[in-house]
């Protein structure tokens, strides 16, 4: 029986960890590779008859095409959006798949802790009693109960953001261009235009999909339309927010606080360690100026039950492949 090869780029300790472990259910056999997925390397996938990618790999037509032509019959995402795969150039040469929902509940949660931060400025507490300094000067937050969240995008991740928020006593406002309305009657949740959800929301938080209509969703027109003193979560795709109006809008306190977990331009950032280094992006080296904005590197997900589903989710979809199985996670053009 054929051992199939699969080749892994952009992974850390905890990838070959998580996907060795599950490996041993399906006796593939794994390749390493440290870097991003890109025109320069993707000599690497020859041999390999799949290759597993992340969110900052780059799978454009150039790269496609190169797979196509080393033999590559399938492009596996770990991970649940795909923004960064040509489809249109993928279509009839290399199928693709991905992890739809790996853990609903660790990025609902993780928005939660940002907001939770950024009201009561948990982060600035810490360094200043670490430091002796015991004031309560500037840590004024608010209650959350009785105040209104609004949420965009009501998919898996938005709805367990709901019942949390909800159990803080808050007022929701959804969007979304596939209303479900029957969980917004069973949750007390108002569906209601943007422009509405901007005026009303005293937090607006992120779970839309990245799509041509919705890049740059949060802009200087859209801020404009907003509560002073906002809070924006960003758990979502980095390209929801157009940074410098997002800045512009910290600047002059139009927003009051940004919890960002993604960011427009974070490949060359997020994941690596970067702190022996001077950040030389001067659009994010600003952002972490700011004390009313947490950045973290695109960890919502990040927690044992979604590594594992990654890793199960992924390894099936390679299973059920090659063994001519119906694709349950396969991404095709719409």
């Amino acid at each position: 029986m054929k051992k199939y090869t699969i080749a892994f780029f952009d992974t850390k300790p905890y990838d070959e960890a998580s996907f060795n472990q599950v490996n041993e259910n399906y006796q593939f056999e794994l390749k390493y590779f440290k870097g991003h997925l890109n025109k320069n390397n993707v000599i690497l996938t020859q041999g390999a008859d799949a290759v597993c990618i992340f969110v900052n790999d780059i799978a454009d037509a150039e790269v496609i095409e190169a797979m196509h032509k080393n033999g590559v019959k399938l492009l596996a995402l770990r991970c649940a959006g795909f923004n960064n795969v040509d489809l249109a150039a993928a279509q009839g040469k290399i199928t693709v798949v991905r992890v739809p929902a790996y853990s609903p509940y660790a990025v609902a949660e993780h928005a939660v802790a940002l907001m939770m931060a950024l009201n009561r400025k948990t982060h600035r507490a810490y360094l200043r009693t670490r430091d002796g300094n015991f004031t309560l000067n500037g840590l004024m937050g608010f209650d959350m109960h009785g105040k209104t969240a609004g949420i965009i995008g009501t998919g898996k991740i938005a709805k367990i953001l709901i019942h949390i928020l909800r159990g803080f006593g808050m007022n929701i406002l959804a969007y979304d261009i596939y209303p479900d309305y029957n969980f917004a009657r069973e949750n007390q949740v108002v569906y209601t235009s943007l422009d509405e959800l901007y005026h009303s929301s005293d937090i607006i938080s992120l779970h839309c999909p990245l799509t041509d209509e919705s890049k740059y969703m949060i802009n200087d027109y859209t801020i404009s339309k907003m509560k002073d003193g906002v809070m924006i979560i960003n758990t979502g795709r980095g390209q929801l927010i157009h940074t410098n109006a997002l800045i512009e809008g910290l600047k002059n306190k139009k927003i009051g606080a940004a919890g960002l977990d993604v960011y427009e331009e974070e490949s060359e950032y997020f994941y690596e360690d970067k702190s022996d280094k001077i950040i030389d992006d001067d659009v994010l080296a600003r952002l972490l100026s700011f004390n009313n904005v947490i950045v973290t590197s695109h960890q919502a997900f990040f927690t044992q039950e979604a590594l594992s589903n990654i890793a199960h989710t992924t390894l099936q979809n390679m299973k059920d492949f090659f063994e001519g199985k119906p694709l349950e996670n396969e991404v095709k053009i719409k």
